[in-house]
C-alpha cells in the first residue's frame, strides 16, 4: 500500500511557491485589518450615549467625591478618618492634585460625551434633525461645564473634551486654559440653545431618546424647565460680577417661574437600589470616614428645627439618639479625634436609595426668595421661603425613608432603630416656619433665606456642592450669614487633577504647589482665575 505520508517533492515546492505568491499579493490594507477589533461597536446612536452621560453626571459628578469632600468644608459633615480627616484639618488633601483627580476625569468624560451627542445631532451630523436629544445634551454639557469651572476655576475647555480625534488622539495634547468668564458665556449659550432645540422634536431615523432619558423619559418640556432653572442658578452665581444686580435678580425670578412647579418635576436621578447605590451611602459604607457635624446640630437645635429629631444615629448599633441623650455625640468641626465608630452619624449616610438631585424644586424656591430679598421685596419673599422650607423638609423625609428601608442594612437582620416619632408632616413644617423661622426672617430676611438654604442642602441628594458655591459667593459679597466653626483655613477652590498636572504644562504651571486654593478665589467669587 502507498503511504499517505509519501509525496512528490517537486509538487510540494510548487505549492510553497504558490502560497508565498498569494501572501505577497495580499494588499497592505488587508494586512492592516488583522489587528482591527471587529467585535465591538465603534459608533452608536446618541440615545444610547445619553444614559451614560446622565448616570455619570448624577453619580460621579453631582453626588460623588466633590460633594462628599466639600460637605466637610461647609460643615454639613465632619471628616473623621483617613483622607476626609485630612480634609477636615486642612492637611494635604485640600491642595493635593490627587484628591479630586477622579472628579476631574469624570467631569471631562461626561462633557465630552455630551458634546458628541450635540455634534451628531447638529446640522451635518449623522443624526441631523434630532433636536430634542441635542437639547438634552446641551443642558448636560452646561451642567458639567459649570461643575468643572465652579470647582477648579480657569480650566482647559475650548481645546479639551472635544468629540473628534485625530489619528486616535485628542485634537490638542496640551489644551490651553480658558478664563472662567468665557466658560460661563458658553454655559449660558448651551442653555439658551437647549431652550430653542428641545421643543423641535427628534426627526432623524435614529429615533428619540424615550426611555433612555433616565430623568424625564423623553418629556422635552421638563428639560426646558431644567434649562430655565439652571439659568436661574447660574445668573445668581454671577451676582458678584453683575453690572445690573437688580436686573439680574428680576431675571432669576423670571427663570424660576418658567422652571419646576413642584418637586415632582425636579431633576432627580432615582435609579438607586440594592446594588446601584446612592454615592454618599456607597462612600460611607465602604470608608466610614465622615461623622455628624456639631455646628450643624447647633444650628438645628437653636431653631428648634424638627429635623433635629430625624437625622442623628449612633455609629455602633444604628440606634437613634436625640439631642437630649447622653449618647448624642457630634464631631467637633476642625478638631475631631481621628476615629471610626465613635461619633454619631447623620441618617443621610444610610440613605442607600435616596435620589441625587441635579436641580431641586426647593433650590429654585430659595433662589427666588433670595432674589426677592435683594430687591427689597421681603413680604413677597416670606411666602416663597415658607414653601422652600416645607419642600426641603419633605426631601429630608425622603432620605429618612430611604435610610429606614436601606436594603443593605436590612440585610444585616435589622434596620435603623427610629425613636424619633412619625415623619415630619407638611403641617408641622409650616408650623416650624411660623413659630421659629419667621421671627428670624423678620430681623434679617436675606440672612435667614441663606441659612435655611444651607440647611436644606445638607443630605444625601448631592447638594453640598451648591452649598459650597453659595458660601464662596457670599464671602465675595462680604456676607457672613452662615456661621462656620472650623478655624482652619477655608479652601476657596479645588486643585487641578493630577493627570493633567503631570501631563499638561499649562495645568502644571497653574497648579504650582497647590497652595493657591487657600488664597485665590475663582473669578465669580472675586478672583482672577
Amino acid at each position: 500500500m502507498k503511504s499517505i505520508f509519501k509525496f512528490n517533492i517537486s509538487k510540494s515546492l510548487l505549492s510553497v511557491v504558490m502560497l508565498s505568491a498569494v501572501l505577497v499579493s495580499c494588499s497592505e490594507d488587508e494586512m492592516d485589518k488583522i489587528n482591527n477589533d471587529s467585535d465591538h461597536t465603534k459608533d452608536v446612536y446618541s440615545k444610547f450615549i445619553l444614559p451614560d452621560v446622565i448616570t455619570s453626571t448624577a453619580f460621579n459628578n453631582v453626588g460623588g467625591d466633590l460633594s462628599t469632600y466639600v460637605s466637610t468644608y461647609v460643615e454639613h459633615e465632619v471628616g473623621t478618618h483617613n483622607q476626609l480627616y485630612n480634609a477636615e484639618i486642612r492637611q494635604n488633601e485640600p491642595s493635593a492634585a490627587s484628591t479630586f483627580n477622579n472628579t476631574w476625569i469624570n467631569l471631562y468624560a461626561a462633557l465630552k460625551n455630551a458634546r458628541i451627542i450635540i455634534e451628531k445631532s447638529s446640522d451635518g451630523g449623522t443624526e441631523e434633525g434630532n433636536y430634542t436629544t441635542k437639547g438634552m445634551a446641551e443642558v448636560l454639557a452646561a451642567l458639567n461645564s459649570a461643575l468643572l469651572t465652579d470647582a477648579f476655576g480657569d480650566i482647559p475647555y475650548s481645546q479639551a473634551a472635544l468629540p473628534n480625534l485625530v489619528n486616535g488622539l485628542p485634537q490638542y495634547m496640551n489644551p490651553v486654559i480658558d478664563k472662567q468668564e468665557t466658560i460661563y458665556k458658553s454655559i449660558i449659550k448651551y442653555l439658551d440653545d437647549a431652550i430653542v432645540d428641545l421643543p423641535q422634536g427628534d426627526n432623524n431615523l435614529s429615533g428619540s431618546a424615550g426611555s433612555y432619558d433616565l430623568l424625564y423619559q423623553g418629556d422635552y418640556s421638563k428639560w426646558v424647565k431644567l434649562a430655565y432653572g439652571l439659568k436661574a442658578r447660574y445668573t445668581m452665581r454671577l451676582i458678584n460680577r453683575s453690572s445690573d444686580v437688580a436686573g439680574d435678580m428680576e431675571k432669576v425670578i423670571q427663570y424660576v417661574d418658567k422652571s419646576f412647579s413642584s418637586a415632582g418635576e425636579q431633576a432627580a436621578y432615582s435609579k438607586y437600589d440594592a446594588s446601584n447605590l446612592n454615592p454618599l451611602f456607597d462612600f460611607e459604607w465602604s470608608r466610614d470616614a465622615i461623622s455628624a457635624s456639631k455646628s450643624m446640630s447647633e444650628k438645628l437645635i437653636t431653631r428648634n428645627d424638627p429635623r433635629a429629631r430625624r437625622v442623628y444615629f449612633s455609629s455602633g448599633n444604628w440606634a437613634h439618639y436625640l439631642p437630649t441623650s447622653t449618647k448624642f455625640n457630634m464631631a467637633p468641626n476642625g478638631e475631631p479625634t481621628e476615629s471610626q465608630y465613635v461619633y454619631n452619624y447623620s441618617v443621610y449616610v444610610f440613605a442607600q436609595t435616596a435620589p441625587t438631585l441635579l436641580l431641586s424644586y426647593h433650590e429654585l424656591l430659595f433662589l427666588k426668595a433670595e432674589a426677592l430679598c435683594r430687591l427689597s421685596r421681603a413680604s413677597e419673599a416670606e411666602d416663597v421661603l415658607k414653601d422652600a422650607v416645607v419642600a426641603a423638609i419633605s426631601n429630608t423625609e425622603n432620605s429618612v425613608s430611604a435610610a429606614m428601608n436601606a436594603p443593605t442594612i436590612l440585610g444585616y437582620g435589622g434596620g435603623l432603630q427610629d425613636i424619633s416619632g412619625d415623619a415630619i408632616t407638611t403641617a408641622e413644617a409650616e408650623a416650624y416656619f411660623d413659630n421659629n423661622v419667621k421671627s428670624l426672617f423678620d430681623v434679617n430676611p436675606l440672612k435667614e433665606v441663606m441659612n435655611q438654604k444651607y440647611i436644606a442642602f445638607w443630605g444625601a441628594s448631592g447638594e453640598a456642592t451648591e452649598c459650597y458655591n453659595d458660601i464662596r459667593r457670599m464671602k465675595a459679597l462680604g456676607e457672613d450669614f452662615v456661621t462656620l466653626k472650623n478655624s482652619n483655613k477655608f479652601p476657596l477652590r479645588c486643585p487641578y487633577g493630577v493627570d493633567d498636572v503631570t501631563a499638561n504644562p499649562n495645568v502644571e504651571s497653574a497648579y504650582g504647589n497647590g497652595q493657591y486654593i487657600y488664597t485665590d478665589p475663582v473669578w465669580w467669587a472675586g478672583g482672577t482665575r
